[in-house]
This record gives C-alpha cells, sequence and structure tokens, in this order.
C-alpha cells in the first residue's frame, strides 16, 4: 500500500481544512517545497499535491510551489486544484507531474473530460471523489451534486480510468479514523481499481486497517502536522512493505 503525504496549498503556505470548511483552517509554518523534501528524505516516493486557492476559484493559482516541488524532488506526484482547461493538463504534464488530479470538471463537464482521457490517456488521471452522504461534492467541496458515488465511478472506470482516490468529507481533518467500510466496498465494486483512502487517518492502526482492507494507497495530512503520526514511523511500515 502506497502511503502518500498530502500538501494543502492557500496563499504558497501548507494549512489543512477541518470538513473541507475553508473558515476551519490551520496554517502550518513549512513551505511546501521543504515538507516534500522531507518526505522525500524519509523514504516517500509520492506526494498528494492540492491547490486549494485553485479548487475555490476555478483556476490553478500556486502554480509556484507546484513547479517549485516538480524541480527539486523526484517524487512521483498528482495534483489538483482548479484544472478547467486542455491547456492546464498539458502544463501540468510538462512540469514531470505523473498524475492530473480532476473532481469538479469529472462531474460538471463529463464531455469534455472523457475528451482528456482520450487525448492524454486515462493513466495520466487521479479521480477524486469527494463524498458527503454518498453525494459527490464539488468546488472544493463547497457544492453538493445529485450524482451518487458508484454510479459516478462506474461511468470512468468503464472509459479505462482506474486510479481513484475517495474522500469522506465528514472525516476529514478530525483524526477520527477513515470510513473503513467505503474502501472495502469501492475495492469489491471496483476490483481493478487502484483505490486512495482519504480522509480521517489519525495513527498507525488505521493505516494496517486500510492495508487490511485492501487498499491500494492512503493520503495522509493533518495526522502528519499534528503529530499524530510520526515520518519515522512512515519510514519503517514503508521499509517492512518492501
Amino acid at each position: 500500500m502506497q502511503i502518500i503525504p498530502a500538501i494543502d496549498i492557500i496563499d504558497g503556505k501548507c494549512v489543512r481544512l477541518t470538513e473541507g470548511d475553508y473558515l476551519q483552517k490551520s496554517v502550518y509554518n513549512a513551505s511546501p517545497l521543504e515538507m516534500a523534501k522531507k518526505y522525500e528524505q524519509h523514504g516517500i516516493k509520492r506526494l498528494h499535491v492540492v491547490d486549494l486557492d485553485g479548487a475555490k476559484a476555478g483556476k490553478v493559482l500556486n502554480w509556484r510551489s507546484i513547479e517549485a516541488i516538480s524541480m527539486h524532488t523526484n517524487l512521483e506526484i498528482d495534483f489538483g486544484g482548479g484544472v478547467k482547461t486542455r491547456e492546464d493538463v498539458e502544463r501540468i504534464i510538462s512540469l514531470g507531474i505523473r498524475y492530473v488530479t480532476v473532481g469538479s470538471i469529472a462531474v460538471k463537464e463529463p464531455a469534455l473530460f472523457s475528451e482528456w482521457i482520450k487525448y492524454f490517456g486515462a493513466d495520466r488521471f487521479l479521480l477524486g471523489a469527494d463524498v458527503k452522504d454518498r453525494k459527490i461534492m464539488v468546488s472544493g467541496w463547497i457544492e453538493r451534486s445529485e450524482l451518487e458515488l458508484l454510479p459516478f465511478l462506474e461511468s470512468y472506470v468503464n472509459k479505462g480510468l482506474r486510479n481513484i482516490f475517495c474522500t469522506d468529507i465528514s472525516k476529514d481533518g478530525k483524526l477520527e479514523g477513515p470510513s473503513y467500510m467505503l474502501y472495502e466496498e469501492l475495492k469489491k465494486e471496483f476490483p481493478s481499481a487502484f483505490i486512495i483512502a482519504s480522509g480521517g487517518v489519525s495513527c498507525m492502526g488505521d493505516i494496517h486497517t486500510l492495508q487490511a482492507v485492501q487498499c491500494d494507497g492512503v493520503i495522509i495530512g493533518k495526522a502528519i502536522y499534528e503529530n499524530k503520526i510520526s515520518i519515522h514511523e512512515l519510514e519503517e511500515f514503508i521499509k517492512a512493505s518492501k
């Protein structure tokens, strides 16, 4: 199971939100690049980077931060937040970023996203399914759609998309544990997909449980910043998993 630390960016700084609420924001001192380098030094291979300003504004804003991380580390990165145009996708890929994270576009403009899949290839995208009460949320978790989780994912799995992360917004940033049953269900429904858990991870025990329900990856954010999980513990987990 891949360990994937999250770096969420507002105004060029690392932040964490609680339940996706921009008013419940914790700002941390380290720059995104400093944090990325620290993760890499401890054996982390992959990073989940979100431009929260971009997600809210509807266009990528923190280009400088993601360019710095890509240029000065060898991490495999997925990046999103405000990706709205084919030019955005091309620029992200040109920076050497492995996956373009797509959420709102997949909900609001499925025909456009389907065109991107055909043009760039399904393996260039990480589909973000952010859910609250089984409904897909968009635009930085501000807007609620009427799309149900499973049919939404199925529509894109049928187009060849295999990389998916799912965030239970009710769990995010609360350090109360992930939605284990949700991820177990997703692995059963989409066995060929690479399913990444996101939201609620509070301790190493959560990570071991997600591994037991056969999650392919786990995104960890606030638990690291709040010292609930140490980078050294993650390093040992990665070594033990090899």
